[in-house]
Parts: C-alpha cells; sequence; structure tokens
C-alpha cells in the first residue's frame, strides 16, 4: 500500500480564525487562509486555503485554492488545487479539484470530479 504524502495547511501561519460563537448568513471573499470554527450560511470564495474546523458547520457553496474539511459542509466545494476531507469531516455535496485526499473516517455523499490543475491541458 503506498503512502499518502501531502502539505497539510499549517494552522499556526493563519491570519484569520472565525470563533465557535461566530454565526453568519451571506457571501464571504477572502484572498488570505482563514479558518471558521463557528456556522456559516451562504457562499464562500476565497483565492487562498479555507478551513472548515471540526464542530463547525456550513451549508454554503464554497470556491478556493486549498480547502481542508474537518467538521460539517454541506453544498458544492471547488478547489483550484486540493480538497482534503479529514477524519472527523461530514460532507454532503459534490467535489471538484486536481486532488481530493479522503482521510479514513471522513463521510463524503456526492459525486467528485477530478478536475486538470490549472494550466494543465489533458
Amino acid at each position: 500500500m503506498s503512502e499518502i504524502h501531502r502539505r497539510g495547511i499549517d494552522v499556526r501561519e493563519l491570519d484569520t480564525v472565525l470563533a465557535d460563537d461566530f454565526e453568519f448568513e451571506g457571501e464571504m471573499e477572502f484572498s488570505k487562509p482563514l479558518m471558521l470554527k463557528g456556522k456559516f450560511r451562504g457562499e464562500i470564495r476565497a483565492t487562498s486555503d479555507f478551513i472548515v474546523a471540526e464542530g463547525a458547520e456550513v451549508e454554503a457553496r464554497i470556491e478556493g485554492r486549498v480547502i481542508d474539511v474537518r467538521g460539517k459542509v454541506v453544498g458544492n466545494i471547488e478547489a483550484s488545487e486540493r480538497i482534503d476531507l479529514m477524519s472527523t469531516a461530514r460532507v454532503r455535496g459534490d467535489l471538484t479539484a486536481p486532488q481530493v485526499i479522503v482521510e479514513a473516517g471522513a463521510r463524503f455523499n456526492g459525486l467528485c470530479t477530478m478536475s486538470e490543475p490549472e494550466g494543465v491541458q489533458s
């Protein structure tokens, strides 16, 4: 069995962490890595990394560079680089990314499309 090697998101390098008492509905756009520990409903567009922390609940369409899911997401996720579903992830929605990593224990219900990385033509 081959070993999985990946560069995880270092939470110590995050500029913004939205606390577990954060509840918001609407649209979020950001360009620096962000972690959500609370609840969000709406649409998320990022040009950087986004982490759904363990215990967080998101009901949204999510776009970003690297999307790391440790909590609950209901909605489609699209990443330009990679989607990581950690062992505590619960996802109901479609995934689109060049790379998708699913740890043992993660729960995923939806379709998965492995797109070509940006700049690569098949």
